[in-house]
């Protein structure tokens, strides 16, 4: 009687060395992507950044700190800091707004919600340099508000004016608005609402309720939203351009005007760096409360 030999099975380390070749393989595409147009343009603008301006635009391949001295102008920092500044309270002022109609929505039925939330995208299908156009008509001392208000009775003499601050920042809050509701919708939608119920049986109250049951639950989403606006604020150029004028010049229109008027494409890697810098911030904020949820 012939006795046949057990099957080998295989060992446990050759199971995770295929398992991490096909996750390798997976994860290929998308790490290639980044290499390509992330980290690449990336080490392009930081060797830039120590390169020398040519005569008539680019690059001198001379090693040079020169650049980075430049910023001991305050002219810059002032410029970063408007830049921070507008950016949180446009982030403020949407979160203020998106909260209560990211809730509204998520307690909807799902036939209002589906109609509520193409509401919300619909700005999206019109070019933002269109829409930010649009602001000018109606922001401008003849336009729409101004003269619509006046005629009402409710203003004098016209309140909204073009190349301000408050035109900017309101600008910013029109366009980025949408994505403040959408990252809150998503994280409501998923609230247990037999929470509140409980929080109510339990003596709590409903500003109660909301900070110690409602706001923890949807933290995270408070925070992806305000990332989500805060990072594209701080680098707007359109906006500030359009609507703002060179009164209010931000950190993303003086990085566009490096570039392309001033073709210092040294300076302005330095200035995009110092940018990057500003925004990692809220990114490690994020992470940080993410590991804490976890």
């Amino acid at each position: 009687m012939t006795v046949l030999p057990p099957e080998r099975k295989s060992s446990p380390s050759a199971l995770e060395t295929r398992k991490r070749a096909y996750l390798s393989l997976l994860l290929f595409p998308g790490t290639a992507w980044l290499l390509i147009f992330f980290i690449a343009p990336l080490g392009v603008i930081l060797l830039y950044s120590f390169l020398e301006r040519g005569v008539y635009g680019g690059v001198v391949w001379k090693f040079t700190l020169d650049n980075y001295l430049r910023l001991k102008e305050t002219v810059y920092w002032t410029v970063l800091w408007r830049s921070v500044l507008w950016a949180f309270l446009t982030t403020v002022v949407c979160l203020l707004i998106g909260y209560p109609i990211a809730f509204f929505i998520a307690t909807r039925t799902p036939r209002w919600r589906n109609a509520l939330l193409l509401l919300i995208i619909i700005p999206f299908w019109t070019n933002f340099l269109v829409r930010t156009y649009a602001w000018m008509v109606l922001l401008r001392t003849e336009g729409v508000l101004n003269i619509g208000l006046q005629s009402l009775g409710i203003l004098d003499h016209p309140f909204f004016r073009l190349f301000t601050p408050f035109a900017v920042v309101i600008g910013l809050i029109y366009g980025y608005l949408p994505f403040m509701i959408l990252p809150l919708y998503s994280t409501i939608e998923r609230f247990n609402f037999s929470l509140i119920e409980a929080a109510h049986d339990l003596g709590a109250n409903d500003w109660r309720t909301f900070f110690r049951v409602i706001l923890p639950l949807t933290l995270r989403g408070i925070v992806a939203g305000s990332l989500l606006v805060f990072i594209p604020s701080v680098g707007a150029f359109i906006t500030p351009d359009i609507l703002g004028g060179a009164k209010t010049l931000m950190i993303g229109s003086l990085i566009q005007s490096q570039f392309l008027r001033s073709r210092n494409w040294p300076f302005g890697s330095v200035l995009s760096i110092v940018m990057m810098a500003a925004v990692v911030v809220p990114i490690v904020l994020y992470l940080r409360i993410a590991e804490e949820e976890k």
